[in-house]
């Protein structure tokens, strides 16, 4: 686990002992690494205390504490003669390992120019800091994928990679980080640059058939760039489409890939997932949980989504036990098929406002879900696998494949019937791909319904007399005042 945040004092006072403060309260695990980062100088030290008495001052700060070294989710350093750059995540092509901070080390004149060519340029799922005096910089990828935010008050403006460093801060409203934006922030307050976003536009023309070879050009692509330089790969496995489609491309890239499924006890889709692992011809690890296993994870899992939200805890639980067993199995990288839903139209809801509304109003909803599944359901996923330092990746959130699922015509996704089997084009891109027809045409069960999680966190909360809603509330409430009054 890692957290980053990054501080400007806008009195001109020195932001150190702040941000020395909230990175000390964060229980990382044995043993903790702790970095200061200033435009001037930068210290690096494995005990806080030693950092304080370098006494190092500055107004413009950025720190993290993680529990190793180098985490799992590489960062690279750049100390300039009066800015220093902090880059966070994960660039696969076309840029290589430690160019970003070559490239700005070339032109240090035009850093800021430099960052928004790798936002344009880049696919990547990072964020990045850069710091000068009395002023901050930051950029996000354009999907969302590495979560990042922002928010200020009468005395500081700070980024971070979790809302608890800004609770901390005294930051009550965090918000999320808009997707490939640099935001620019002073004493004044923030300014956000549109860089690389995606936008809605008309769907182009294109029959079935084109659509489907396009996608699976451009998927590989991605899946490609995700397993280039590994020998093993851990996928979160249901068995439903999306998880086979990355497993099936994933094996087919000169890498080992092991299918990971967890669930409660006695669900149909665990034998499922058993019979689709054997039609894909993959290892499968299968772990199976009880009631009382949800109950011990949910708290957990509310302080790491950060959220009063039962659905999005009910989603977490089982992330967050893949998560587990591929740490435990020594996996440092999770494939997972997340975004295939709200690209191509996997959700029932689709078809509901299709049939009721048309397809021109569906489009704009799709829209609408994938440039703010950032904050519906990365940021959650990305935040449980961190805590276990698996670093999860996710093909279909690329913005190459969400930029073309965009432009297709709602008929490649779903027909405007009630039974429409939805995500059309991926089902007909899978067939071409040499799916087996048992994966590439079972129907769409939602995660938190196929594991059973969401009727044992009912369960739990009856036997708690209470509603779902006041459980999973009461549980936000005890992680949000605890990350004030420590």
């Amino acid at each position: 686990m890692k957290v980053t945040i990054a501080v400007l004092d806008k009195n001109g006072e020195s932001a150190v002992k702040r941000v020395l403060d909230v990175l000390n309260s964060f229980d990382v695990g044995q043993p903790s690494h702790f970095g200061l980062i200033s435009p001037k100088k930068s210290l690096f030290e494995k005990n806080v205390e030693i950092i304080k008495k370098q006494g190092l001052k500055s107004s413009t700060v950025a720190g993290y504490v993680t529990s190793k070294p180098k985490s799992v989710i590489d960062y690279e350093h750049l100390q300039l003669d009066d800015a220093a750059l902090l880059f966070e995540g994960r660039v696969y092509s076309p840029i290589p390992k430690n160019a970003v901070t070559e490239q700005v080390a070339k032109e240090p004149l035009h850093c800021e120019a430099t960052m928004q060519t790798l936002m344009e340029q880049a696919d990547g799922d990072y964020s990045f800091l850069m710091l000068k005096d009395g002023w901050v910089a930051a950029g996000r990828d354009p999907i969302g994928v590495q979560p990042l935010y922002y928010g200020e008050n009468k005395d500081i403006a700070a980024f971070a990679t979790n809302r608890k460093a800004l609770w901390k801060l005294g930051i009550e409203n965090p918000m999320s980080f808009p997707p490939g934006n640099l935001a620019f922030v002073n004493r004044e307050g923030f300014k956000f640059k549109p860089v690389k976003t995606l936008t809605y536009k008309e769907p182009k023309p294109i029959i079935m058939g084109d659509a489907a070879k396009t996608l699976q050009v451009l998927l590989e692509q991605s899946i490609q760039r995700r397993v280039h330089g590994l020998k093993e790969v851990a996928v979160a496995f249901s068995g439903g489409l999306d998880s086979s489609l990355v497993a099936f491309l994933a094996s087919k890239c000169n890498v080992k890939v092991n299918l990971l499924h967890v669930s409660l006890e006695n669900q149909a889709e665990t034998e499922e997932a058993i019979k689709a692992a054997e039609a894909l011809n993959l290892p499968l690890q299968v772990d199976l949980f009880k009631d009382s296993d949800v109950e011990k994870t949910l708290p957990k899992v509310v302080e790491l989504i950060e959220e009063a939200d039962p659905i999005k805890a009910s989603i977490g639980v089982p992330f967050y036990w893949a998560a587990e067993k591929a740490a435990e199995a020594g996996f440092k990288v999770m494939l997972a098929g997340q975004g295939a839903d709200e690209l191509f139209g996997g959700y029932q809801r689709y078809v509901n406002e299709c049939c009721k509304d048309g397809s021109e109003k569906v489009r704009k909803t799709m829209f609408h879900d994938v440039v703010n599944i950032h904050e519906s359901n990365l940021e959650r996923d990305l935040k449980i696998t961190g805590f276990q330092d698996v670093e999860l990746r996710l093909p279909f959130s690329s913005f190459a494949v969400a930029e073309f699922a965009l432009s297709l015509p709602i008929e490649c996704k779903i027909e405007q019937k009630p039974d429409t089997l939805r995500k059309l084009v991926l089902r007909k891109m899978a067939q071409n791909a040499g799916i087996p027809a048992s994966i590439a045409d079972k129907p769409k069960k939602a995660v938190q319904y196929s594991t059973g999680i969401n009727d044992a966190v009912k369960r739990i909360a009856k036997n708690q007399q209470k509603s779902v809603n006041e459980y999973i509330n009461e549980l936000f409430q005890l992680t949000k005042n605890a990350a004030y009054h420590r």
